[in-house]
């Protein structure tokens, strides 16, 4: 037989030949180095992009263009007293002053020709709560600042119409619109009108399906893992089982969507487009995550641990409650709420359901009509209104706010209760 012949002469490290390889080998790596620091930097420059124009926008929409508004309450009321409008008869006697005719008849008189809708629809309402919270101004001349229309909001902020920027070039000469802090956005509901919108109505929604999600998706998927990783039979059926759940992780959200529409408000007739169904298909969505997440936690677990507590008389239903699952607790919470995260920011599982609907106001229940902040950030977006713009922009800085709050809870988790083996 032929023998490989080895030359027992050494490697020459100084040759020509060596050095060529070596140089080559160094140029691989800067080459290697500098596309993942290009790439880092073109995810990073995308990043900052995203973020800049997030919050350029954004920003103003936490903001509203306020008209200073002149009222005489003794004239415009016919002498109307405090005492008349506190009491159990204030409603009535608000009510009997005609607010929004007093509201048009002051700007009419102050702002004449400079168009007919300077305020918004709200102005009347944010007057009747200031006369509410302090009944002494229906005795006085007081100056308010009321919401001014979209229209002149926008030409305010930036660049509008030509007509609503001489309307606020007339206006600003007299020293008649300021920016304020938009608390109705903040406490608010859906409106026709851009300058009244409010998110709270659907974040609100979002909170109650949430709730949903977790009470069923949590406790289901985590006795799920534990079955699967402590007591169920290795054979083909579990090997099947691990598998669809593998599988139902990727599955598009769409599809549990369609799911959630044929089996809840088709086949048990559940309320249309309410925080209950919209939970329970995000709930289905989710279960494959935290199935997941929970046999990698309680798999993780050591079998010393196991073997330890058996050898002191521990039964495996102690064993597994006692022991692993408080171990395997904070990776099952990281997997969680990273699946919770998830599923709040899908839009397309909820649009399937009916949850696009125009909600004026929250919902007190979880069977009344609802929508959630994505949805919400949907249909905001598809608005012709140029005010519209800004108030989608403010309203994903919250919903990425409130991802970000998830994530960095789930950080905390993982790093405060993590246990290193």
């Amino acid at each position: 037989m032929n023998k490989a012949v080895i030359d027992p002469s050494p490697t020459d490290w100084n040759g020509h030949i060596m050095q060529k390889r070596i140089a080559s080998r160094y140029a691989a790596e800067r080459r290697f180095k500098a596309m993942g620091f290009f790439a880092v930097a073109l995810s990073t420059l995308f990043l900052a992009f995203l973020l800049f124009t997030m919050l350029g926008q954004g920003l103003r929409g936490f903001q509203r263009t306020e008209l200073a508004v002149e009222f005489d309450f003794p004239a415009l009321t016919s002498g109307a007293t405090a005492a008349s409008v506190t009491g159990p008869n204030a409603d009535a006697a608000l009510n009997s002053m005609d607010i929004p005719g007093l509201v048009e008849l002051a700007v009419g008189q102050q702002y004449a020709g400079l168009g007919d809708s300077l305020l918004t629809s709200t102005a009347a309402a944010n007057v009747r709560q200031m006369l509410i919270d302090n009944p002494e101004l229906v005795t006085s001349k007081q100056t308010l600042w009321l919401p001014a229309d979209s229209r002149l909001d926008v030409a305010f902020k930036r660049q509008g119409e030509p007509a609503a920027e001489k309307t606020v070039a007339a206006l600003s000469e007299k020293d008649a619109l300021r920016t304020g802090f938009n608390w109705t956005f903040l406490t608010g509901a859906d409106a026709t009108d851009p300058s009244a919108v409010g998110i709270w109505a659907a974040f609100k929604g979002s909170l109650m399906t949430m709730a949903i999600t977790l009470l069923l998706a949590f406790p289901v998927g985590v006795l799920a893992a534990l079955y699967l990783e402590e007591y169920a039979p290795k054979n083909r059926l579990t090997d099947m089982i691990e598998v669809s759940i593998n599988n139902l992780a990727a599955v598009p959200s769409i599809i549990f969507g369609l799911l959630g529409l044929a089996v809840f408000l088709t086949i048990f007739g559940l309320p249309r487009s309410s925080a209950l169904v919209g939970g329970l298909t995000l709930a289905l969505m989710t279960m494959p995550v935290i199935v997941i997440a929970g046999r990698n936690a309680v798999k993780s677990v050591p079998p010393s641990i196991r073997e330890a507590a058996l050898g002191i008389g521990a039964s495996p239903v102690q064993v597994v409650f006692h022991h692993v699952l408080p171990l395997a607790l904070p990776g099952i919470l990281t997997g969680t709420i990273i699946g919770m995260a998830r599923a709040l920011g899908e839009t397309a599982p909820l649009l399937m359901i009916g949850m696009r609907a125009f909600i004026p106001a929250a919902p007190e229940g979880f069977t009344d009509a609802a929508t959630a902040l994505p949805v919400q950030i949907y249909l905001w977006s598809d608005e012709v209104n140029q005010g519209f713009v800004e108030k989608t922009s403010a309203a994903i800085i919250v919903l990425l706010i409130f991802l970000l709050g998830m994530n960095a809870l789930a950080i905390y988790l993982r790093n405060r209760f993590e246990t290193r083996w």
